[in-house]
């Protein structure tokens, strides 16, 4: 407790932080009495974050539909927090990383539990019309999204099957974006043309995603597992940990994304198309592209079952 404190302690202890870092302490105390108490409002920025949520039609469930993806974002974010720290971390440890995982698949247990939220929360009438305002948008196009899969594991895992056997640590990033999974879902199978989906996409994210890319190389949630201890790598909880997340997010979570998009997509009200223009089925379902963060955790007739069940 701050009253219980030697306040000559207190002081010379914000001498020692301020000289650290070249400052006057006087200067800083002296601001102390003209500085305003916080306020939960100001703090949390609460007026900011209410007024971001702007329809582009009068239709009243696309406020659902706004602030839904929303605090998908911000828990992205969370989520992609709590992986640079096992990411920077010097001397890892088991406790530590298995501590974080949970931490990140609790979160993605949240976002699969929450799709409901969308599928039960939404009249499909309001949904197939405001929807047509969002194109060529879609969910497709979460950058944050594609941050954490880059951050999780190598990124041979990411490549679309068909064309693994080509690419290695030594393919330049550039080569390897392009034939990464979900690029398929952007492209014209037939032409191989980009979509505008993807043009759009990648005109505002793609040097991000290749500088990030190359500095996760070698500091993936994957690659840190296989740096501990040989001994650390067989701790059970650590390995439930690592399967956990991998599952949660590349399928409890992906299936109830697909779900919810089945609800809306494939209700009889419009022309069953993304609207991005994807094929949003082959993209979607974990089946097609076996989408596996930590591969050697799993058995081989694990692997060749992933999705087929559901």
């Amino acid at each position: 407790m701050a009253e219980q404190a030697n306040y000559d302690d207190i002081i010379k202890e914000l001498q020692e932080k301020y000289t650290k870092i070249d400052q006057d302490t006087d200067d800083h105390l002296y601001g102390l009495l003209y500085s305003k108490p916080i306020t939960y409002w100001d703090y949390i920025q609460t007026d900011a974050l209410l007024n971001l949520q702007i329809q582009r039609t009068t239709l009243p469930d696309e406020m659902v539909f706004i602030a839904y993806h929303q605090i998908n974002e911000l828990i992205f974010k969370m989520i992609l927090w709590e992986i640079s720290q096992v990411a920077e971390k010097e001397d890892i440890e088991v406790t530590f990383f298995e501590s974080k995982l949970m931490r990140i698949s609790r979160y993605f247990d949240m976002l699969s539990t929450s799709f409901n939220i969308m599928r039960e929360g939404m009249e499909v009438e309001q949904y197939m019309k405001f929807r047509y305002t969002l194109t060529p948008a879609s969910g497709f196009q979460s950058a944050q999204y594609r941050l954490i899969e880059f951050a999780s594991t190598e990124l041979i895992n990411l490549i679309d099957y068909r064309f693994r056997k080509d690419i290695d640590r030594d393919t330049p990033f550039t080569h390897a974006f392009e034939h990464l999974y979900w690029q398929a879902a952007g492209k014209d199978h037939k032409t191989g043309k980009k979509s505008t989906l993807l043009i759009n996409f990648e005109k505002r994210y793609k040097d991000e995603f290749l500088r990030f890319m190359k500095n996760y190389n070698t500091k993936n949630l994957w690659t840190r597992f296989k740096e501990l201890p040989e001994e650390d790598q067989k701790d059970k909880e650590l390995i439930s940990a690592m399967r956990h997340y991998d599952y949660t997010v590349n399928v409890s979570w992906v299936m109830a994304h697909y779900n919810a998009a089945v609800h809306y997509i494939e209700s009889g009200i419009g022309d069953g198309e993304a609207t991005g223009g994807s094929d949003w089925k082959k993209y979607m379902h974990p089946k097609y592209q076996k989408r596996i963060f930590f591969p050697e955790l799993w058995s081989a007739e694990e692997i060749k079952n992933w999705g087929n069940n559901l």
